[in-house]
């Protein structure tokens, strides 16, 4: 049985004080203050979760969100503002990450609701936001997403968006496009999309803002989207055909049709509600449910109504200057990794307070466990039992693997250094996850975040997918976490086999690993590096 996955050990150092009198070095002072301000942060029922911020995108489109309501939050919306202003750059516009390049379409979203909350169009940062806008073609550049929102608010035709209409929820698994072939996160934030665009709401928009500045001339359109650097030119054509088809063709579509597909798609919402933790427990599915909710006449009262935009409302960071809109929450993420480091310190210390305070974090996971809900994972994979994690409070339909791994791995830590009675060995919890993460991996050996065999690569090239991240392929970096459990619980199986395999494949020429999750190569190789360390692999093998 081969050792549990340990960071290199390059002290021991605890809250207390050392029991030696040595002076501490640099390294176990800042490992003692790091390890007392962690267990400070600790909640009373034993979990960890920190905020999770994202680009300046979500938080304007929480403001959008209001003004599509009608609702006035002035106090809110002030300080989101002032959030957004801090976070514009130097070229004028904003980008998808701290200190990134410019990018089109968050600068016209944040624009927009700079302008929507009061800011002056002839103030100096929306003078500067303005130019860079324009300078790059004008917000009739801006992507598929930004282009439905655009559409929402009157600002551009719906004839500049892909149409995908409603009806494609009664398409059968066999089609080439079917929800099951694309992401968890693309599922849950199309499909009350697709009821908003049959439906084709206007936002009540109060004051009747515009943005006409916006492009060039001050003559609000959206020409014909084009072809994204990922999307092949040949698939492109192809998928642009049928959109040309699929346009010509939906007003023909009999009602009886439509209002089937249309109840088909709320049903589908409705089921994974999710209550307070809201659709998919992400900020773009949650905020596209409280719209299409809105749309289909729901009374402001409404216990479905109130309870989406309540999961919203969670989201947000409010502080005495300044607020914004997390994308989602991470406690079980955040909650395994400090059990982790806690552990770490603590060692062989039975009796060490980090051990105490990592076991409170652990049992906390424990019964977060999702034991019970079958989830959309299930349709790849009907015979595997139900037994992950997901990455928030709660999302049953949507465990995630790489917290489920991770979880794996610290309880089985844990369980492995017991020394005094009464002490949980978490076998049960241990049992069902690692069962339900090995069930999940996808023919090719890999491990995708919520899926399996969620390659239908052909679907990144439909004109509705110019972000790029419509599927949810086998990745280095959650395929490492995975192999890791497999090898720290000492399974050496085929399974194991093939996703080493795996990674050898996925390996870059340079000799890194991307790593998909944390949107570089450190943090692809780093994980992919450990994961061999666990396997056993030799240190001086070659790809």
């Amino acid at each position: 049985m081969r050792s549990p996955i340990h960071l290199p050990r390059v002290a021991r150092s605890t809250a207390r004080a050392l029991p030696t009198a040595a002076p501490q070095s640099k390294l176990e002072r800042a490992i003692e203050t790091a390890v007392g301000a962690l267990c400070a942060r600790q909640h009373q029922d034993g979990h960890w979760v920190f905020e999770l911020e994202a680009d300046a995108t979500i938080s304007a489109e929480y403001i959008l969100l209001q003004c599509f309501l009608g609702e006035a939050k002035p106090e809110l919306e002030a300080k989101i503002a002032s959030y957004l202003r801090r976070r514009q750059e130097a070229h004028g516009g904003w980008p998808l990450f701290h200190r990134g390049e410019f990018n089109l379409s968050a600068s016209v979203k944040a624009y927009f609701a700079l302008k929507l909350t009061g800011d002056s169009p002839d103030s100096e940062h929306m003078r500067r936001a303005r130019e860079a806008i324009l300078a790059h073609g004008g917000a009739g550049k801006t992507n598929v997403f930004t282009r439905v929102l655009l559409a929402l608010f009157g600002v551009v035709s719906w004839s500049g968006i892909p149409v995908i209409p409603v009806e494609v929820v009664l398409l059968p698994r066999w089609f080439p496009f079917h929800l099951s072939r694309i992401s968890y996160w693309s599922r849950t934030v199309l499909v009350p999309l697709l009821v908003l665009a049959a439906l084709k709401p206007l936002a009540r928009n109060p004051r009747g803002i515009r943005i006409d500045e916006l492009f060039p001339g001050g003559r609000p359109r959206a020409g014909r989207w084009a072809r994204a650097p990922h999307q092949s030119l040949g698939w492109f054509v192809l998928f642009a055909s049928v959109d040309a088809i699929l346009r010509l063709l939906e007003p023909w579509i009999p009602r009886r049709i439509r209002r089937r597909a249309t109840a088909d798609a709320v049903a589908f919402v409705t089921e994974r509600l999710n209550g307070e933790d809201g659709l998919g427990a992400i900020f773009p599915a949650m905020a596209n449910t409280v719209m299409m909710i809105d749309a289909l006449g729901y009374a402001r009262d409404a216990r479905v109504f109130t309870t989406a935009v309540k999961a919203v409302d969670r989201l947000l960071v409010v502080t005495r200057e300044e607020a914004y809109c997390q994308p989602c929450v991470s406690p079980v993420w955040d909650t395994v990794l400090a059990c982790h480091a806690l552990l770490e310190v603590a060692g062989v210390d039975a009796r060490a307070p980090e051990r105490r305070a990592a076991r409170r974090g652990l049992e906390w996971l424990e019964e977060r466990q999702v034991l019970e809900t079958t989830g959309d994972w299930a349709r790849q994979r009907p015979n595997v039992r139900p037994g992950g994690w997901a990455f928030q409070y709660a999302n049953p339909h949507y465990p995630d693997l790489d917290d489920a791994a991770v979880v794996v791995m610290a309880m089985d830590r844990f369980a492995r250094s017991r020394v005094l009675r009464g002490e949980p060995d978490f076998s049960q919890a241990i049992g069902r996850g690692s069962e339900w993460v090995a069930g999940l991996q996808s023919v090719n050996g890999g491990w995708g975040a919520f899926d399996a065999d969620n390659t239908s690569e052909y679907l990144n090239h439909i004109p509705f997918a110019d972000h790029g991240a419509l599927l949810d392929p086998p990745t280095a970096d959650v395929t490492a976490r995975c192999a890791g459990m497999l090898a720290q619980l000492g399974s050496d199986t085929p399974a194991l086999e093939r996703a080493l395999d795996f990674l050898c494949r996925d390996q870059e020429e340079d000799g890194s690993w991307y790593g998909r999750w944390g949107m570089n190569y450190i943090y692809g190789t780093w994980s992919v590096l450990i994961a061999l360390n666990a396997a056993g692999v030799d240190r001086k093998t070659r790809r």
